[in-house]
C-alpha cells in the first residue's frame, strides 16, 4: 500500500457535508451522544439523501471516468465512529461513489488527518474544524445549507472570490482601513507586484494542473473569479495569476455589484468567499463554502 497519495488532487470531506444527516444531527443535538449512535445504527440501511457537496463530489469523481485514470481522491472525515459512520457507507455504496479511505474520529475533530491524506481542500458543515483546517494550512471551507442545484450538467464550474480566498488579505485590510479610495491608491502603486497566496491559491493550482490533462477546447471543469474588485484594481489581479502561471477560464471585476446573478449565470456548482454577507446572499442560488479567513473573519475584540 502506498504511504502517501502522491499524484492526486484530494478533496477531504465531512459526512454532513455529502449527505443529509440533518434529521440524526437533530437526535444528537436533542439527546445526545449514545441517542444519536442508536438512532443511526436502527436506520444504517435507510440510504441518505445527497448533501449540499454531493454533486461537486460526483463531478469531481466522474473526471476520473473522463481521463482514464485515478486523478481524483475523495476522502471522508468524519467526527463519527466507525460504528455509526456504517450508514454513510452504505450510502456511499448505494450512490457508487468510488470513495473508499475514511477516517472517523468519534467525535474529535479529523482535521488533524488532513496532512497526512495530502488533502488540497477540505469541506465540513463544522465551522470550528474548517477554522483549524485553515489556520494549519489547508484550503478550507464550511458548506451552508440551501444551495440550489443547476441543471445536471457533465461540466464542473467553480467559482472563487479574490481577496482572502484566492489571495492574501493585504488589500482588503487596506481598504477596511481607509476606504475605496485608499485600495484602489495601494492596488495602482503595487499593480505590478503580485499578491501573495490566499488559503485557495494551492487547490486552485492542483485544479488548474488537471485542467491542463484535458483538450482546452473540450476540458470538462471550468473555473470563474468573482471578485468585488473593478478597474484600476483588476490588473495587479491578472499579473498576479500570471505569475503563478494559472489560468482562470472567466474573471469578472463587479465593482461591488451582488455576485448572486452573475454566479447563476456562470452556473456554478460551488462558490468560495470568505465574507459571511456574501455567503448569504450566493448560498440563495449556487453551494456555497464560507471560508472563514482573513480581517473580515477576526474576532472583535
Amino acid at each position: 500500500m502506498p504511504k502517501a497519495i502522491d499524484d492526486k488532487l484530494v478533496l477531504a470531506i465531512s459526512s454532513r457535508a455529502l449527505f443529509d444527516l440533518s434529521e440524526s444531527h437533530k437526535v444528537y443535538l436533542s439527546s445526545g451522544v449514545e441517542a444519536y449512535r442508536q438512532y443511526q445504527i436502527e436506520h444504517e440501511d435507510e440510504i441518505l439523501e445527497p448533501g449540499d457537496a454531493f454533486p461537486l463530489v460526483q463531478k469531481l469523481l466522474n473526471l476520473n471516468n473522463s481521463l482514464g485514470r485515478a486523478r481524483v481522491e475523495v476522502i471522508l472525515v468524519s467526527r463519527n465512529s466507525a460504528d455509526t459512520g456504517l450508514r454513510v457507507f452504505n450510502s456511499i455504496d448505494h450512490y457508487g461513489l468510488a470513495i473508499s479511505r475514511a477516517a472517523f474520529v468519534g467525535g474529535r475533530s479529523p482535521y488533524p488527518y488532513l496532512k497526512a491524506f495530502g488533502c488540497d481542500l477540505f469541506l465540513s458543515t463544522h465551522a470550528e474544524d474548517v477554522r483549524n483546517a485553515l489556520d494549519a494550512g489547508f484550503a478550507a471551507a464550511t458548506i451552508l445549507s440551501g444551495g440550489a442545484s443547476r441543471a445536471a450538467s457533465d461540466e464542473l464550474r467553480i467559482a472563487f472570490d479574490g481577496d482572502a480566498v484566492l489571495f492574501s488579505d493585504e488589500s482588503e485590510r487596506i481598504y477596511q482601513a481607509g476606504g475605496l479610495e485608499a485600495f484602489q491608491a495601494s492596488e495602482r502603486e503595487a499593480a505590478r507586484e503580485p499578491l501573495r497566496g490566499g488559503p485557495f491559491k494551492g487547490f486552485l493550482a492542483a485544479l488548474n494542473l488537471l485542467q491542463r490533462e484535458f483538450p482546452e477546447d473540450a476540458c470538462p471543469i471550468r473555473t470563474a473569479l468573482v471578485t468585488a474588485r473593478s478597474a484600476p484594481a483588476h490588473e495587479r489581479v491578472i499579473r498576479t495569476l500570471r505569475e503563478w502561471d494559472i489560468r482562470l477560464d472567466e474573471s469578472l471585476f463587479l465593482g461591488g455589484l451582488t455576485k448572486s446573478a452573475f454566479l447563476e449565470a456562470f452556473a456554478a456548482d460551488v462558490f468560495f468567499d470568505d465574507q459571511a454577507g456574501h455567503c448569504e446572499l450566493a448560498r440563495e442560488v449556487v453551494a456555497t463554502g464560507h471560508v472563514p479567513h482573513g480581517i473580515s473573519n477576526e474576532q472583535k475584540v
